[in-house]
């Protein structure tokens, strides 16, 4: 079914039978990472092994509402559920624009091999990219 093959976003619970919990595993990783993923169980080891094994978004055990509501825990998708977080610090640094800004020393390597502005000499920076190619 179609139900199946996407993420849900309404009040529908899809079960699925299982022989065991590798083929759980199987599952989740062979589509599109979840959004969340929600592991319902008592076993700690089984919990630990689903949540290592699998890639998704978060992941909530036991429940199926929480996560979202909880501001100080990021939440948020992975790949085809959108990238990033939102809640908290994660969600911050998600909305936030970190821009890179590099400002060259007074001594600057590329000025002082004659490969930026204002060249004294053409041949001789044809000469020196040349060489610095031919290194590599």
């Amino acid at each position: 079914m179609r139900v199946m093959q996407e993420e849900i976003f309404g009040p529908i619970l899809i079960l699925r039978s299982y022989q065991n919990i590798e083929d759980c595993i199987a599952y989740v990783n062979k589509g599109d990472h979840p959004l969340a993923l929600y592991y319902y169980g008592k076993d700690k080891k089984e919990q630990d092994k689903v949540i290592a094994s699998t890639l998704s978004g978060g992941v909530t055990v036991n429940d199926a509402i929480f996560h979202a509501g909880i501001d100080g825990i990021p939440f948020g998708g992975i790949g085809a559920s959108g990238m990033g977080h939102y809640h908290g610090f994660e969600g911050f640094k998600t909305f936030s624009h970190a821009k890179s800004v590099f400002y060259q020393g007074r001594i600057s390597p590329a000025k002082l091999l004659g490969l930026i502005p204002p060249f004294k000499n053409k041949n001789s920076v044809e000469k020196r990219i040349s060489l610095l190619m031919n290194k590599q």
